[in-house]
């Protein structure tokens, strides 16, 4: 008899659904015309909400992620890749 039992990760679901927000993020700053990793990086260093354009809802997105988090997400792919 085969065992049909699944494994997941809560940890790799919230870390797609970071990866789903920052690239929504990066296209709507990029959409209006802002560098967007300077914005992203301006965001992250002060938690100032107005480095992130409200076009297509990017500020409301962004603002769910916990920055910790995102930062500590973001350390360990670079390390990892």
């Amino acid at each position: 008899m085969t065992d049909k039992t699944m494994t997941f990760s809560l940890g790799d679901e919230k870390e797609r659904e970071m990866k789903a927000v920052l690239t929504a993020v990066y296209d709507a700053l990029r959409e209006k015309g802002y560098n967007p990793i300077n914005q992203i990086v301006g965001y992250l260093l002060s938690e100032d909400p107005t480095y992130i354009t409200t076009h297509n809802n990017a500020r409301t997105l962004i603002r769910k992620i916990d920055r910790d988090e995102l930062l500590r997400a973001l350390v360990k792919s670079y390390l990892n890749n």
